[in-house]
């Protein structure tokens, strides 16, 4: 049961993937998560001051 679901799960990471990349937003997605990286990281090393 596990497996499958992994299987499923990979399957699913597999599929969006390569609509991301069929429609050019992949990059730009990227970008997105990396901003909102840099506002976590931002927020949470200037609450630790």
């Amino acid at each position: 049961i596990v497996v499958s679901k992994m299987n499923k799960d990979a399957q699913m990471r597999q599929a969006i993937n390569q609509k991301l990349i069929e429609t050019g937003e992949r990059e730009r997605f990227k970008e997105l998560l990396r901003d909102q990286l840099k506002a976590h990281c931002k927020e949470t090393s200037l609450g630790n001051i």
